[in-house]
């Protein structure tokens, strides 16, 4: 069974919400649908799973430092398909 990895609120105001999501191997954020355009920030390399609505699982390689964005709107589960913990900042666009 996959746990839920830590999620720890850093910062939110009026224009933006900072998420830092902290993965041991094999957990999850859990099925989630998101409400604001967002950049996410590995803070290690890692490897994860992603898992749309319909079941279907495609995978990345993050790499430290090496952001990237997605619009508002997408649904899925992260999961930490590495042997080690995986660590990301999420910020999201109000």
């Amino acid at each position: 069974m996959t746990t839920t990895a830590c999620a720890t609120q850093q910062h939110e105001d009026e224009r933006v919400r900072v998420t830092r999501w902290d993965f041991e191997p094999g957990q999850s954020t859990g099925r989630h649908v998101h409400e604001y355009d967002y950049v996410v920030v590995p803070v290690v390399d890692g490897l994860t799973s992603v898992i749309a609505p319909d079941g279907t699982t495609t995978a990345s390689q993050l790499r430290a430092g090496e952001s990237y964005a997605r619009p508002a709107g997408g649904e899925h589960e992260v999961v930490n398909a590495g042997s080690s913990p995986l660590a990301f900042v999420e910020i999201e666009l109000k």
